[in-house]
């Protein structure tokens, strides 16, 4: 009698089971059934949360730098030469103003391009999210859904005012911004530009504290409401510094709108001028 002939399936089985008799056979059917998985994901996520951190410094700064115009117009005036390099150059160099706003721009949209990734991708997702949101009702989760409105809404105003900013350096000063802000009807988009970024980069900052374990405490549960009390208070006093800022450029252009494009020139440097004419 002749053996009978193992059927195709068998016959692959017999020869994996020996097969896997072998180190090499093993190790790689390892690496298949246990593939290496990608720190791309913890990378990016990394990225994203460095440049929202650099961007949040940066909007501090910022309304820092235009809240100086409280102060006196000269303060303001003597603040935008400096990032000009008039006092360490000699002379104002308004292309320094460009190529800081440039990299601001370019993290900026980098920042978006990383957070964009968590973002629903389609109306179901979307539609899912909204009602494990309204199911949930928790606090934290209502506060990135904001986040990200408020995200989606910075892309479009933010990059408006970085544009300005990029193709018009040398126009920052007292009569030159309030002029903008009134005579060039800019101050709607400020407005609304200032309640998204102060709300965003709050919240950022709070996210941040908490995903990176920054200020930790004994307890989670008081860590986390002291987070939140610090965030509440930066969104109150940034925001409301940025609406007296605002309203001291409305009231500048207003009175200046008469003579908008004037530049303006402080007392230091016009009674020079002035004594020479004589």
């Amino acid at each position: 009698m002749t053996p009978l002939n193992p059927s195709p399936e068998r016959h692959d089985l017999l020869a994996a089971s020996t097969a896997e008799t072998t180190p090499l056979a093993v190790a790689s059917v390892a690496s298949r059934a246990k593939p290496g998985k990608s720190r791309w994901p913890a990378r990016l996520d990394l990225l994203q949360s460095l440049s929202g951190l650099l961007l949040a410094l940066f909007l501090m700064a910022h309304m820092a730098f235009v809240s100086s115009i409280l102060i006196s117009h000269d303060a303001f005036y003597t603040v935008a030469r400096f990032f000009e390099g008039a006092y360490f150059l000699g002379k104002p160099y308004p292309i320094l103003v460009s190529g800081v706003v440039a990299g601001v721009l370019a993290l900026f949209v980098g920042h978006a391009w990383l957070a964009l990734r968590k973002f629903p991708a389609g109306f179901r997702q979307y539609r899912a999210f909204v009602a494990h949101k309204n199911r949930l009702r928790h606090g934290d989760t209502s506060m990135w859904w904001l986040q990200v409105w408020t995200g989606f809404a910075l892309f479009f105003m933010a990059t408006i005012h970085l544009y300005q900013m990029l193709m018009n350096p040398s126009l920052i000063g007292p009569y030159e911004s309030a002029d903008r802000v009134w005579t060039g009807n800019l101050w709607p988009l400020y407005l609304l530009l200032l309640f998204a970024a102060e709300l965003h980069a709050s919240i950022g900052l709070y996210r941040l504290a908490l995903k990176w374990g920054w200020f930790d405490a004994s307890d989670p549960n008081r860590s986390r409401r002291r987070l939140r009390w610090v965030k509440h208070g930066l969104s109150a006093f940034f925001i409301t510094l940025g609406l007296v800022t605002l309203g001291a450029y409305i009231d500048l252009g207003r009175a200046h709108a008469e003579h908008a494009g004037e530049r303006y020139v402080p007392a230091s440097q016009s009674a020079p001028a002035a004594s020479g004419r004589h």
